[in-house]
């Protein structure tokens, strides 16, 4: 479907724009004699901005359209790459890939996926976020090894020509083939009657809406479930292995190139693990497939502190984390439809995958930090897979008084 592929480019465009500072660490660091923790912070920065700008870019979808708001987004990200261009100190990277980038790419992030889901599905919906989700970290790291390449061969600024390239050309794309509704090609959503009505344009006030859906989700139990276990998410993923796995890496002698064909890897495999997430989330509890993510990957990570970084290791590494990196993404929209209904979900949703980004920042800061402390990241792998068994534990709970309540009615 026409939509699908288009909101796919989309998220797999973004990705990859959040994955370029963690490719240009290692040279800014050698071409401008920056610091690696100067580096973290404007990077950490541009993390928290992307969860933040989720629930409010969802609710102007509601009210402007899905269209309108991509178009923005790609435009915003597209020139803030093109402007960095010509950075020489650190404030201008904080401005251009913190700040700037960190509004544009949080408005082409999961929310517009849960908006499209929610808009164009009745069934099928975890399947399908699946394959819209595995984007996200498919681009990130499948870009990465091109992007390695460029940087090893023409320097910093050839990656970053490169996204913006690409964002930019997406525009028209875009601009002319992406419908707001089915509605508009006659249709219904996927799985829906023929009499069914779909969701159309909401007068509200976008701040508004964001904040009022909000303050109704803030008192329920569920949503701080959600958020503690998607800002787990962000801590062992974006945040850390996103961020810092070349780097990592580079501490055991490994260069940058093969580092990143270790991320591809992951992220070819993500595509595969978190498609089959989505079918799972179909049929199956959403919550246990959560506790079997978050666990297996908080093993894993801890796992990494401890092996030698040979080829093999790292090769069964990839394959696990790979599988699992981002898969947590269906389930927790299901789990976030059913406590909040059609509606609200894909805003509520924007607040949890803020949390999300919540955790990355954090991770992103932290690890940098403890790096530039203690010369090793051993102690931070530890930390982000003691946070996933826990969150593990965690994601059993979301949704059990919702059916205690049904059960005793």
């Amino acid at each position: 479907m026409l939509v699908v592929g288009l909101t796919f480019l989309s998220l797999l465009v973004s990705a990859g724009v959040q994955a370029i500072p963690g490719v240009l660490m290692m040279p800014l660091q050698d071409a401008l004699g920056w610091s690696r923790s100067s580096i973290s912070v404007s990077t950490a920065v541009g993390i928290f901005l992307y969860g933040l700008v989720g629930p409010f870019s969802a609710a102007l979808m509601q009210t402007f359209g899905i269209r309108r708001i991509l178009i923005g987004a790609l435009l915003l990200v597209g020139f803030s790459a093109l402007l960095s261009l010509g950075m020489t100190l650190p404030w201008q990277f904080f401005l251009t890939w913190g700040v700037l980038t960190g509004f544009g790419t949080g408005a082409v992030a999961m929310v517009l996926g849960a908006t499209v889901v929610n808009r164009w599905f009745v069934t099928r919906r975890g399947t399908i976020m699946g394959v819209l989700a595995a984007s996200t970290a498919t681009g990130s790291l499948l870009f990465l090894p091109g992007l390695a390449a460029l940087v090893h061969r023409f320097g910093w600024q050839a990656p970053v020509m490169a996204v913006a390239a690409v964002t930019l050309i997406l525009v028209p794309f875009v601009a002319l083939f992406l419908p707001e509704h089915p509605g508009d090609r006659g249709l219904v959503p996927h799985g829906a009657e023929h009499d069914h009505t779909s969701l159309q344009y909401t007068d509200q006030n976008p701040l508004r809406s964001a904040i009022a859906a909000l303050l109704a989700a803030a008192p329920k139990r569920d949503f701080w479930f959600l958020f503690a276990t998607f800002f787990v998410c962000g801590f062992t993923t974006n945040g850390l292995i996103g961020t810092y796995f070349i780097a990592i890496c580079a501490d055991h002698g490994i260069g940058e190139v093969p580092a990143a064909g270790y991320l591809a890897m992951m992220g070819l495999l993500d595509l595969v693990g978190t498609t089959l997430s989505g079918w799972l989330t179909d049929r199956l509890d959403a919550r246990w497939l959560l506790f079997s993510y978050y666990g297996l990957r908080g093993l894993s990570l801890i796992a990494l502190s401890f092996i030698d970084f040979s080829p093999e290791s790292l090769t069964i590494f990839g394959i696990f984390y790979g599988l699992d990196w981002i898969a947590t993404v269906p389930p927790t929209l299901r789990l976030s439809n059913m406590v909040f209904g059609e509606r609200s979900a894909p805003i509520v949703f924007g607040w949890i995958v803020f949390g999300h980004q919540i955790g990355a920042a954090c991770a992103a800061f932290l690890a940098g930090m403890l790096r530039q402390a203690q010369g090793s990241y051993q102690d931070m792998l530890v930390l982000t897979g003691t946070a996933g068994v826990a969150a593990a534990f965690l994601a059993v709970s979301i949704g059990k008084c919702r059916v205690l309540h049904k059960a005793a009615s």
